[in-house]
């Protein structure tokens, strides 16, 4: 599909972590991060504090700078609640299908419309009273096809133009319908979902429910951005998700117990629809407290790699290196001097032909030709630097390689305490400098791990009970893979991709 323009009246701001040197002409951000070179007609339209679309070249620009997630677009006027259906697929949850019922009517008034899918519950009566006690309209399934087909059936027996999935087990927050059809005021956008938090319930706290509340698997974090694959974004969930209908196509796949929301969002981003994930709207899950409960969850999310890698090939990788940065890492893991030198002999030509690619004359790698005028005034200052503190090619190159080399070394450590596990585990029985390996990236990427998601004033204690959390899940998170690995026959989700191209490259 050709892509809308975005509406006149949109604003877009910049990522707080996009970094802009050379007085704005380069713009560092995004993930993955990429390189943006500008022209001066571009920095002019970008030297203040946000861009407003007017014009079909502001309208191009903005595009171009959200698809890359380093600009976000603030939003405008998007459907509004009566052009929305909820639809709820639920099997014997009445308590918490009353919950969340009560929350919609609350923070959502003047819906289209709510569908209750009932998938074969023990006892329907109680779900038809429950949701009736809404405005509910019941579906019945009479026995249990799972909930992407309790999905689908509510999404077709609604006829708005837009569908807003949530799960029995969430509870929207103020607002947060509001916040996501905003979103849908342009005209590019598929889908759009919240942020999904831990449910206060005000229960008793324990490492498992601790853990989940920081960096649970369906909270996505602070920060908005664009939901593509193999980036900060790659998905967003079920549990809660607003799509439009004409964007929705043939639905959840039926046949997948798992990874089925991950399945849809790429398939409605390769239809060529946008998606956005927003924070500012959120929704409130509660999550399992129980540590075997929670484990087998982690186990059963593994599973989805397989029928995944499959389906969406080059999607779903453990790690995506450039060619040079799958050298310096593993040549750093032969763990010789002779091999740790080496890796600096691969980093410092990499520095030297990315200096090379940068000082290469030409045009801008965004171009705008329409007769603007650029601003004399400089782009203001983030995280503490100036946008003059790196200028030239040498000097940006000697900060943008050290930065892939550190993603790259990040990576590495995550896939073997989580994807490759079982394979390193074997490693280590026979091998001290693999023990070493393990050993290092087990405590210092759980560390490191507890430094971004730690409570204010947390203590060592804390630490220890996160990096033990933080190793559980990766440890079950792994099982499941290999097992989903083995059962469809297929070793592609535990395949790296070292091509350094994207997924469609």
């Amino acid at each position: 599909m050709s892509t809308p323009r975005l509406p006149d009246g949109w604003t877009v701001r910049p990522d707080p972590r996009t970094w802009r040197v050379d007085g704005g002409a380069t713009w560092i951000g995004g993930s993955p991060p990429r390189v943006l070179r500008l022209s001066a007609a571009a920095r002019g339209l970008l030297a203040a504090p946000e861009l407003v679309v007017g014009t079909p070249t502001t309208a191009a620009l903005a595009r171009l700078l959200s698809d890359a997630g380093v600009a976000h677009p603030v939003g405008g006027d998007g459907p509004g609640p009566d052009e929305v259906t909820v639809v709820v697929p639920v099997r014997d949850r009445p308590g918490e299908l009353e919950r969340l019922l009560a929350a919609v009517v609350a923070t959502a008034p003047g819906l289209g419309g709510i569908v209750v899918v009932d998938d074969g519950s023990d006892d329907p009566g109680r779900t038809e009273e429950v949701a009736g006690r809404h405005g509910g309209r019941v579906v019945r399934h009479p026995s249990s096809r799972g909930p992407s087909a309790g999905r689908n059936t509510g999404a077709r027996a609604s006829t708005t133009p837009v569908i807003a999935f949530l799960d029995s087990d969430v509870v929207p927050e103020p607002r947060w319908l509001h916040t996501l059809l905003a979103h849908l005021g342009d005209p590019a956008v598929g889908a759009v979902a919240p942020r999904i938090v831990a449910w206060a319930d005000g229960g008793p706290e324990n490492p498992v429910t601790r853990y989940e509340r920081r960096r649970s698997s369906l909270d996505l974090g602070a920060r908005p951005a664009p939901v593509t694959a193999r980036s900060r974004v790659a998905y967003v969930p079920s549990a809660a998700l607003v799509v439009r209908r004409e964007a929705f196509g043939d639905g959840f796949r039926e046949d997948m117990p798992v990874a089925e929301d991950v399945d849809l969002v790429w398939r409605i981003a390769a239809a060529g629809w946008r998606l956005r994930y927003e924070p500012a709207a959120r929704v409130a899950h509660e999550h399992r407290a129980a540590v075997r409960a929670w484990l087998a969850r982690k186990a059963f999310y593994g599973t989805g790699a397989a029928p995944l890698a499959r389906q969406h090939p080059r999607r779903v990788p453990p790690v995506a290196l450039a060619p040079w940065t799958a050298a310096a890492v593993t040549l750093l893991g032969v763990q010789r001097r002779w091999s740790t030198a080496a890796a600096g002999v691969v980093t410092l030509v990499a520095t030297a032909r990315l200096a090379r690619g940068l000082r290469k004359p030409g045009e801008p790698w965004i171009v705008l030709r329409r007769g603007h005028t650029p601003h004399e005034s400089d782009v203001r200052r983030q995280h503490g630097r100036s946008a003059d503190t790196v200028g030239g090619p040498v000097p940006l190159a000697l900060v943008l390689a050290p930065w892939g080399l550190g993603g790259a070394l990040w990576q590495a450590a995550g896939a073997l305490t989580r994807h490759w596990w079982p394979a390193a585990a074997l490693g280590a029985l026979v091998s001290r400098r693999v023990r070493r390996a393990v050993a290092v990236a087990a405590v210092a990427e759980g560390l490191a791990d507890w430094v971004r998601f730690r409570d204010t004033g947390a203590g060592p204690v804390d630490a220890v009970l996160h990096v033990a959390a933080h190793r559980a899940d990766d440890l079950a998170y792994g099982a499941g893979l290999w097992w989903g690995a083995w059962r469809h026959r297929t070793v592609a989700p535990l395949l790296p991709d070292l091509s350094g191209k994207g997924p469609d490259g």
